[in-house]
């Protein structure tokens, strides 16, 4: 399993009204970094798919959600539950130190 896209048109679905805890990751295409940590969410997505669901939003095909929440650097990753932000990342980071950033929300 790996993290999937999600736009305007699906973010309340996805993200908003989601049971579960949400990471989104915002990227862009241009952003080494963001492709950098990429393959490691995708990794955290497919060892905890049962606590938190992982999606991306890419801030240039979605700039109004960008601005919505406050998003100036990127990568940035924003976890939500029941609708709230609960927790900011920003930076590519290795796994080990992402799986401490999130350690609340994968037990």
């Amino acid at each position: 399993m790996t993290a999937r896209s999600v736009t305007e048109a699906n973010f309340d679905q996805e993200v908003i009204n989601n049971e579960k805890t949400v990471l989104v990751d915002f990227w862009a295409e241009w952003c080494g970094p963001c492709r950098a940590v990429s393959p490691i969410l995708d990794q955290i997505a497919a060892e905890n798919a049962d606590k938190l669901d992982i999606v991306k939003l890419n801030v240039d095909e979605h700039p109004a959600l960008a601005a919505k929440y406050q998003i100036t650097s990127i990568p940035a990753m924003k976890v939500f539950q029941k609708g709230e932000v609960v927790k900011t990342v920003i930076g590519a980071k290795p796994k080990p130190q992402l799986e401490k950033d999130l350690a609340d929300y994968l037990v």
